[in-house]
């Protein structure tokens, strides 16, 4: 499941950099960046675009934990389907023409979400839609593989990297053929998702 919605991050990401012209939905590091750079050149809207789906995104975090507070059992399929109603709710604003401009920050606030999914005592255990940790453990473990200890412990940090960059590509793609119509595959693997949450019998142990 985790490789699945770090594909979808993955799309959503692609999605909306194109979308926006090089401004991240769920890249926050890359955001804050951005902001910086474009104040120093002499764009304000910059700056405030790049801090405004900063704070779409924490305002997602925020909200979905929130959310795990309040419900009492399934937390994960909850904060599934708020993800999934969220990047919905992105795609109707966009094609009803309706506050248009609110579609990324909606999407931002998605991929907030999205990072409390996996969960255990209050902190995120599985990031989902960003890979800089990720790569930082896949290279930890990679050492301790050549020093003879767990051989295969870097594998789980490559899956997911490859899932997140799998995805991009395909969200890229999807961009330009659908438009942000093309979001409606990400809302899919999220519905899936749910549906084998549901499905399981399985304690949510993360």
């Amino acid at each position: 499941m985790a490789g699945a919605l770090s594909l979808a991050a993955g799309f959503v990401d692609a999605v909306g950099f194109i979308h926006l012209g090089g401004y991240f939905v769920s890249f926050m590091s890359g955001n804050s960046t951005r902001a910086g750079a474009a104040l120093a050149e002499g764009h304000p809207l910059g700056f405030l675009l790049a801090m405004g789906l900063v704070g779409a995104f924490t305002a997602g975090v925020i909200s979905a934990s929130i959310l795990r507070r309040l419900v009492p059992s399934r937390k994960r399929m909850w904060v599934l389907l708020y993800v999934a109603a969220a990047l919905g709710s992105a795609v109707v604003l966009y094609d009803l023409n309706l506050a248009v401009w609110l579609a990324p920050p909606v999407m931002a606030l998605a991929m907030g979400a999205e990072n409390v999914i996996f969960e255990r005592d209050g902190e995120v255990s599985i990031g989902l839609t960003y890979m800089t940790g990720t790569l930082v453990k896949m290279g930890q473990r990679m050492a301790a593989a050549l020093a003879g200890e767990d051989r295969l412990g870097w594998v789980r940090y490559l899956f997911l990297w490859l899932s997140l960059t799998m995805g991009s590509i395909v969200g890229g793609f999807a961009y330009f053929a659908f438009n942000l119509n093309a979001l409606w595959v990400s809302v899919g693997i999220f519905v899936l998702a749910m549906a084998v949450n549901v499905r399981s019998r399985t304690p949510e142990t993360v």
